[in-house]
């Protein structure tokens, strides 16, 4: 597998070989999710014919959307070499004019996927109904839109083009359309099938005592695959790592449990309930000072009254006197 990468003169590519071993059975993905990408990648390489019939030009796009750390680039090495396709890195913010843009699309070849990582942050690609759009933009919204599908998207065939975002909520909607990002794909946190996968590639098991409360706790926090790998590659001890994810997992549920209190503002009816409780408590520390006042009185009058009983007492002494 080859990788291009723009070098300066217009429509120059440079090239290294790329190998990357990230493989679909390798990535740690929903198992339906890797179905799902594989065969829509079979179906776009056998149908040229069906694209020439139709009349659209022979090319997929798709949308890597989610965290930093989800598998976004691995997820592209691994479509690269599954199909045995070239990869063009492309760097917007690096080109000058929708010109140099377009010169840049007819020098790749055929039978490759054209990467275009971070567009949301590589040009100015809000909503155009909101009026943004500076002057000093290198390449305009419009002119990345000609790239994907206007007619000189149609020089070559059998072409793939990614995207990738951290956040699709700020790309503009004509963008996401099918035609242009045809396949939207959300990289999500790890999740427990994708656990397993890491844990069977970095340690080589697929079943440990720690698997059962790692799972309990992963689909309840925002942990990243390439957090969970990081701490799997802390050591060649199953226990030793896996006692680090674990750690892991629960440092995040402490922070999220911390960040959602901090985050819940009281309302005007729980300080409302604060205040009832509050005048219950001291109504029944009243209640009970009250109480013990009044065993105190009792006991002293009790006391008196024996006193005087006492004092009282006839003397059945001599003459039966007083």
């Amino acid at each position: 597998m080859m990788m291009g990468m723009e070098v300066g003169v217009v429509g120059v590519w440079g090239s290294i070989n790329l190998d990357h071993p990230a493989t679909f059975d390798t990535l740690a993905m929903e198992p339906e999710m890797k179905k799902m990408i594989i065969e829509d990648l079979d179906r776009f390489v056998k149908r040229r014919d069906f694209y020439k019939k139709v009349g659209k030009a022979w090319k997929r796009g798709y949308l890597l959307y989610g965290p930093p750390g989800t598998g976004k680039s691995s997820l592209i090495a691994a479509m690269a070499n599954y199909l045995k396709f070239d990869i063009y890195d492309l760097e917007l913010t690096s080109l000058y004019s929708n010109s140099e843009l377009r010169r840049i699309l007819i020098s790749t070849s055929n039978r490759s996927i054209i990467v275009i990582e971070d567009i949301d942050c590589s040009v100015e690609m809000h909503d155009r109904n909101l009026g943004h759009q500076p002057t000093d933009t290198k390449i305009t919204l419009s002119g990345l839109l000609n790239f994907i599908d206007g007619l000189w998207s149609n020089c070559g065939d059998e072409r793939i083009i990614v995207f990738t975002t951290n956040h699709k909520e700020k790309l503009d909607p004509a963008l996401l359309r099918p035609g242009r990002m045809d396949m939207h794909i959300h990289m999500s946190y790890c999740t427990n099938q994708s656990f397993k996968i890491l844990a069977f590639n970095y340690l080589g098991v697929s079943d440990h005592r720690l698997f059962g409360e790692i799972e309990g706790l992963i689909e309840n926090v925002e942990v990243t695959p390439a957090e969970v790998a990081e701490e799997l590659m802390r050591s060649e001890d199953a226990e030793v790592v896996l006692e680090g994810v674990l750690n892991l997992l629960k440092r995040k549920a402490d922070e999220a449990n911390e960040i959602k209190e901090e985050q819940s503002p009281s309302t005007p009816e729980d300080n409302d309930k604060d205040e009832i409780e509050d005048e219950k408590v001291d109504g029944g520390e009243i209640q009970e000072a009250k109480r013990l006042r009044t065993e105190v009185l009792v006991h002293t009058l009790r006391n008196q009254r024996r006193g005087r009983m006492r004092i009282g007492r006839p003397n059945r002494g001599r003459g039966g006197r007083w």
